[in-house]
C-alpha cells in the first residue's frame, strides 16, 4: 500500500491497494482490493462497530446489495475494529444493536493503514471518518465523499452516482447533468450540441 498519496488522494487517481482480513459470510478471509479489478467497488469507511449511526448505513447497503451486484459492483465496509469485533457485530441481531448477516465483506483496519492511505483517519478520535469512494473497473477513484462522524450517508445517492459513472464510461460522448438518473436525458459536452439538451429542458 502506498500511503504517500494519502495527503493528496483525489478522484482520477489509482485507489491505494491493500491486503486485509475481512469477515465474509461469517468467515475470516484475506482480501486484496486489486482482487476486484474488473468490477466497480464501493469502498466505505465507518468509525466503529457497535455504535449508533454505523449499523443504519451498513444494513442499508446490505439491503440494497442486489442492486449494486446487478451493476457489477462489490461493496466493502471498513473500520479500525478487529475481524473478531466485526464477526461479533454480524452475529448480533439488528434488534440488539448488531447488523446481522451481511451481503458484503467487512474489512478490518486495526493498524489504521487503510484509513490513513485514503486520508479519512481522524487522528484525534483514532477512527475513520465516513469516507466513501467509488472505484471503477480499472482501479481508478471516480467519486469520493467524506462525512463527519455524526451523520450517515445516502445509499440511494451512492447508487445514482455509480449509475452515472457507468453511463459516461460506456457512452464517452455524453455527460450526465445534475441529479441524472438512468433513462433521463444526457448532454453532449460540446458548445453547440449541448444546446440541444438545454433547449429540451
Amino acid at each position: 500500500m502506498n500511503s504517500s498519496v494519502a495527503g493528496c488522494l483525489r478522484v482520477g487517481q489509482s485507489a491505494p491497494d491493500f491486503i486485509a482480513t475481512a469477515v465474509v459470510d461469517q468467515e475470516f478471509k484475506t482480501i486484496k482490493l486489486s482482487d476486484y479489478r474488473g468490477k466497480y467497488v464501493v469502498l466505505f469507511f465507518y468509525p466503529l462497530d457497535f455504535t449508533f449511526v454505523c449499523p443504519t448505513e451498513i444494513a442499508a447497503f446490505s439491503d440494497r446489495y442486489p442492486e449494486f451486484d446487478d451493476l457489477n459492483t462489490e461493496i466493502l465496509g471498513i473500520s479500525v475494529d478487529s475481524e473478531f469485533s466485526h464477526l461479533a457485530w454480524i452475529q448480533t441481531e439488528r434488534t440488539q444493536g448488531g447488523v446481522g448477516d451481511l451481503n458484503y465483506p467487512l474489512v478490518s483496519d486495526l493498524k489504521k493503514e487503510i484509513s490513513a492511505a485514503y486520508n479519512v483517519l481522524d487522528p484525534d478520535a483514532g477512527v475513520a471518518l465516513r469516507g466513501l469512494f467509488i472505484i471503477d473497473k480499472e482501479g481508478v477513484i471516480q467519486h469520493a465523499t467524506v462525512n463527519n462522524l455524526s451523520f450517515g450517508r445516502n445509499v440511494e445517492e451512492t447508487l445514482r452516482v455509480l449509475q452515472a459513472i457507468r453511463h459516461v464510461q460506456t457512452h464517452p460522448d455524453e455527460v450526465c447533468p445534475a441529479g441524472w438518473k438512468p433513462g433521463e436525458k444526457t448532454m453532449n459536452p460540446d458548445p453547440v450540441k449541448s444546446k440541444e439538451f438545454f433547449a429540451a429542458v
